[in-house]
């Protein structure tokens, strides 16, 4: 527990400071960020960033992290939008498991393009989010941590009832709905402070959602650990794993304010 502490201090002393900063540095340090994700998450199923279809996954990686007026930029100079050049990888990639006699095989090709897609987008939406507003990045932070530490404390004080033993057989039923109720009294804590909702039933509703969306996302991650048994992504952060298990919720709630139409 003290590791963790530590590091989560430190690691919260290296990172709010690039929120608050937001612009360029911001969107470079959540450049660096996913591609650690990517090398985590490849690694898992035994493919190395530095070789030819790891470089061209990180490739899309980074066509898919553009910032929209990035993208907009692109598109202007050179007629594609991003989404096609990320395509034109997709062939490539396909083309090349022809070229190496299916050493790196369709299977491998297509654990890629979804290994690029998890990370690129999820990580994408936190770009854009600073860009509408760094209350939206705190509200999703707070949401997330403070559904994740509900979870637990409440879960070793009261959880009885296994929530996926299967995936996560720490994780309990009360942790779960402890970590909603958690997230409710936090956000509603911090719309008193930073009013972000119309409405304390729209947040109230929002938050619900992200929190459950937020745990969902943790509990996808497991399921990719348990299934490569692997137990953490990664050991860049000492006590905690990876970066992909650090954000492993993030990537699903940013998306989702987006989708909600919460951020903008």
């Amino acid at each position: 527990m003290k590791q963790r502490i530590i590091t989560a201090l430190i690691a919260f002393a290296l990172f709010i400071p690039l929120v608050l900063i937001g612009g360029l540095p911001f969107t470079l340090a959540v450049y660096a960020i996913a591609t650690v994700g990517l090398y985590e998450l490849l690694r898992m199923k035994g493919i190395h960033l530095l070789t030819v279809e790891g470089l061209l996954t990180w490739v899309a990686l980074v066509v898919l992290l553009l910032p929209s007026a990035w993208g907009t930029q692109l598109h202007e100079s050179i007629g594609y939008t991003k989404i096609e050049l990320a395509f034109a990888i997709v062939l490539i990639l396909l083309t090349y498991t022809v070229i190496v006699k299916n050493r790196y095989t369709f299977d491998h090709a297509a654990f890629s393009v979804l290994g690029a897609l998890y990370v690129g987008i999820g990580f994408y939406y936190l770009i854009e989010t600073r860009l509408f507003g760094i209350e939206y990045v705190v509200y999703a932070l707070v949401v997330i941590w403070t559904t994740d530490s509900g979870a637990y404390f409440i879960g070793r004080k009261i959880g009885k009832r296994k929530l996926w033993p299967e995936i996560s057989p720490n994780k309990t039923i009360e942790g779960f709905y402890g970590g909603i109720a958690s997230a409710i009294v936090a956000t509603c804590i911090f719309q008193m402070i930073y009013p972000i909702a119309s409405n304390y039933v729209v947040l109230v509703i929002v938050t619900i959602v992200a929190s459950i969306v937020g745990q969902l996302g943790d509990l996808v991650e497991s399921a990719l650990k348990r299934h490569y048994d692997v137990k953490d992504s990664g050991k860049l952060l000492p006590g905690h794993g990876g970066i992909l298990d650090r954000f492993d919720s993030l990537l699903f709630v940013l998306p989702l304010l987006h989708f909600l139409h919460f951020v903008g």
